[in-house]
């Protein structure tokens, strides 16, 4: 997956990955695969049934505007 866009110094964009093997309870790893400034951004993702949000945080002083390929596992958990 790809995300594309300009974002401010320490801020975070995110957006919705949709994909049919995700579950609300599963853990997803992701991984900056490519393009970009590498180590200039932190990922984290929120799954739901069927989808993850994504949050892409820049953690530069500066702005980026960059197209980052992301690489993402999921792990399938459940709550007990």
């Amino acid at each position: 997956m790809e995300a594309t866009g300009s974002i401010a110094a320490d801020t975070t964009q995110a957006f919705t990955l949709t994909n049919s093997a995700i579950a609300a309870n599963d853990i997803l790893i992701l991984m900056h695969r490519s393009g970009g400034t590498l180590g200039a951004y932190i990922l984290t993702a929120t799954p739901a049934a069927g989808s993850a949000a994504i949050q892409v945080h820049n953690a530069t002083a500066g702005a980026l505007a960059e197209a980052v390929v992301i690489a993402f596992a999921v792990i399938k958990s459940v709550v007990a």
